[in-house]
């Protein structure tokens, strides 16, 4: 069964499983749903533990060797196998199988893995060890789930903060919710159970922020001005070199154009999603997105990049930032009163380009 690394402390409650996989994007939550784990072996009187890390020429036969191999005085046993690539390889993965239909009594396997892709997550080896046990996801925490997760933090301290609180928090520490667990920590030890004041939480709190070039699109097709300033400005304070950037914004012009195109000649939504590759959140946000651009503000904006393309390559003099905060405010939404579409062909295809 798989669950969120949320719902741990519920299952645990429930009793042990004897295989538990610990995966997932977020590190600071996997590794607190790893430790969660041990904690509560140990607690169950699992005395013994054999550590084994796959690392280049590991032996995977130490993985069947270390269940076998139980102690003499019959204590209970955890095998902490950690694979930090999250690739078994061909050993690995027909071992992680033979495991899964073979769990050990008196023995509990914990294994740990980095963020798995789709294809390795719908691989036997895994979807094995998912049926024999627990997989637990530590997920990333979106944007628009932060200032939960860090009242729900604060609340585990006894302290809370009002939404406008919150919200500056958050902002303070996103992307990087490492540093967002230590700022909370901080709070705990500056000050006492209770509300914690807006003024005293903003001297306290420093910008930790981390963000990611695909947090552009995303801004872009919400029409949030703001985090696209936030966002485009963090990363050239963090150097991302200026092409990235406008690949980000121009594949979210493409991808404009062409959904727009293939729906208006009477492809269906979701099929002109997959084909321009618009994956996760922005298949919700980019059918709201559509009616508030038009054909040629979207073709302007292509050619437009071609502009700033040419001037990071030295043939223009103008600020590149600056152009590409144009770039993406011509890509906001204008609104929904707007209705016209964006149809027309256009000549290239987000999938011919790839």
């Amino acid at each position: 069964m798989r669950i969120d690394s949320g719902q741990l402390q519920q299952n645990l409650k429930r009793g042990l499983s004897p295989l538990y996989v610990v995966f997932g994007e977020e590190m600071l939550l996997g590794l607190e749903a790893a430790d969660r784990i041990r904690a509560a072996v140990s607690a169950a009187g699992y005395t013994e533990r054999r550590i084994l890390i796959v690392e280049p020429g590991f032996d995977w036969r130490a993985l069947a060797q270390a269940g076998s191999n139980l102690s003499l005085f019959g204590s209970k046993l955890l095998i902490d196998l950690r694979i930090p690539s999250g690739k078994p390889g061909r050993d690995g993965a027909d071992a992680l199988l033979a495991a899964s239909q073979a769990l050990a009594p008196d023995c509990v396997t914990l294994i740990t893995l980095p963020a798995l892709d789709r294809q390795t997550q719908t691989s036997r080896w895994f979807e094995a060890l998912e049926r024999a046990g627990v997989a637990v996801h530590a997920a990333a925490v979106t944007r628009e789930r932060l200032p939960q997760w860090i009242a729900q933090r604060l609340a585990q301290q006894d302290q809370r903060a009002a939404d406008e609180t919150l919200a500056f928090l958050a902002e303070r520490v996103e992307g990087n919710l490492m540093a967002a667990h230590q700022e909370v920590q901080k709070l705990a030890l500056l000050f006492p159970p209770g509300e914690l004041p807006f003024e005293a939480v903003r001297s306290a709190v420093l910008n930790v922020a981390r963000y990611d070039v695909f947090e552009l699109g995303a801004a872009i097709l919400r029409g949030e001005r703001a985090q696209f300033l936030r966002v485009l400005d963090g990363l050239r304070a963090e150097g991302v070199a200026p092409p990235l950037a406008l690949w980000a914004i121009a594949e979210e012009a493409r991808a404009m154009a062409w959904v727009g195109a293939a729906t208006e000649r009477g492809l269906p939504m979701a099929q002109a999603l997959r084909e321009a590759r618009v994956w996760g959140v922005r298949q919700q946000l980019m059918p709201r997105a559509l009616p508030g651009l038009d054909r040629p503000r979207v073709l302007a904006a292509l050619a437009r990049a071609a502009e700033i393309d040419r001037m990071i390559k030295g043939l223009s003099r103008s600020d590149v930032w600056d152009a590409l905060l144009a770039l993406g405010l011509s890509l906001m939404p204008a609104g929904q009163a707007r209705q016209r579409g964006i149809g027309g062909r256009i000549p290239r295809s987000p999938r011919a380009e790839s």
